[in-house]
């Protein structure tokens, strides 16, 4: 008798050693694959969804940059995973890459009344929420998801960066003022913000970039001369791309305290940028660049995503 309680007290012994064992390895839920991964987080009650690539040279033993990518208007995560040249880039520079998902509303756009669109919460903006639907907390969604990937993975916390599409691009925009203390550099893609903006939680790298005839979704004009980007950025009056590359400016100009005189550098043939510096000494990291990009309508450019981590990578969080 006394043999077979030993044995069944070493059986469990060694039961509760595996448990611990397991346990110690991470939840379930902090479990992942090399390449690509969908993952669901609860935010104030709804599920939220978003898009890891895992890429193959990750080991967990260094810390690793995460660079976000947002997608437009009815896209959603899984797309911009696909379609977006991210993954790829993430493969080859061996950087962890996110895509998260918007959430769909019924809005109203241009008069007109639209069912199940895929929206980030980004305003001011050229739509509002029809009556009676809740805009949901898009900058809650991106800070969770950051607590939850350090949880699964070996973050180079200040290496985190954000690139945005359209009404993603506006999203970026927004996260440029209320989580720049999360965000190493970010970049803007055919839109951002523009208006009264929150005060900013830190002055950051900023890169917006437009197509010469990038009129919005399915919209058209004149196309804007590539020597044009100095007008297009001091004429209040200009229709050309619609005015914005102004109005973004001015906006940035004013709430980042830049100095409004800028330099222009590039080739005509294919991107013109006009860069901006602080009107402080003591600010190297606030830098605005404005990029006018040859032959591009409204689309998030062809390999963009090695020119965008280009630029980011000389970033960090100070």
């Amino acid at each position: 008798m006394m043999k077979i309680s030993i044995a069944i007290l070493a059986a469990a012994l060694a039961f509760l050693s595996s448990c611990n064992k397991d346990d110690s390895s991470g939840s379930q839920s902090n479990k992942y694959v090399k390449g690509k991964n969908r993952f669901l987080m609860n935010i104030d009650g709804d599920d939220r969804e978003y898009f890891v690539h895992v890429p193959s040279g990750y080991t967990g033993l260094s810390q690793t940059p995460i660079v976000f990518m947002l997608h437009g208007t009815n896209g959603n995560g899984e797309d911009f995973y696909t379609n977006s040249g991210w993954k790829e880039v993430g493969e080859t520079e061996n950087i962890i890459t996110v895509f998260p998902s918007s959430w769909k509303y019924c809005i109203v756009e241009d008069g007109q009344q639209r069912p199940s669109t895929e929206k980030w919460n980004a305003q001011p903006a050229g739509w509002v929420p029809c009556t009676g639907e809740k805009l949901r907390d898009d900058i809650k969604f991106f800070n969770s998801i950051i607590t939850e990937l350090n949880s699964k993975f070996n973050v180079n916390n200040k290496r985190i960066y954000l690139v945005g599409f359209s009404n993603g691009g506006a999203m970026a925009c927004k996260c440029s003022y209320e989580m720049s203390d999360k965000f190493a550099a970010i970049v803007e893609s055919a839109a951002a913000l523009f208006g009264q903006q929150p005060n900013l939680l830190r002055k950051l790298p900023v890169l917006f970039q437009r197509g010469n005839e990038d009129y919005g979704p399915g919209g058209s004009g004149p196309t804007a001369p590539m020597n044009s980007l100095p007008f297009l950025l001091t004429d209040s009056n200009t229709t050309l791309l619609q005015g914005h590359l102004y109005k973004f400016a001015q906006t940035s100009v004013f709430h980042f305290g830049l100095n409004p005189n800028f330099t222009i550098s590039g080739d005509t043939n294919t991107i013109v940028r006009a860069t901006y510096v602080s009107n402080s000494p003591n600010e190297p990291l606030n830098v605005y660049t404005v990029a006018l990009i040859k032959g591009l309508k409204h689309s998030y450019p062809i390999g963009a995503a090695s020119q965008n981590w280009s630029w980011l990578k000389q970033y960090n969080l100070p």
